[in-house]
């Protein structure tokens, strides 16, 4: 059974046994900065607005 070749999906390089599937550590944190910075997204529906404004400001705040 033979490997296939993979590339680098940022830059295009080989992929390195380290931090494949990326041709190293620059690309792999690149690629993580683009997920945390909301660069890729995942299609669907938008979700709900849990964090709403609110007078109730946690567990221990008295109610009014």
């Amino acid at each position: 059974m033979s490997r296939k070749a993979s590339t680098c999906p940022i830059c295009g390089q080989p992929a390195t046994g380290e931090a494949r599937p990326f041709c190293g550590k620059a690309c792999r944190d690149r690629d993580l900065l683009q997920w945390l910075g909301e660069g890729y997204s995942v299609p669907g529906a938008p979700a709900a607005d849990e964090m709403s404004k609110s007078d109730d400001y946690g567990v221990d705040s008295t109610p009014t």
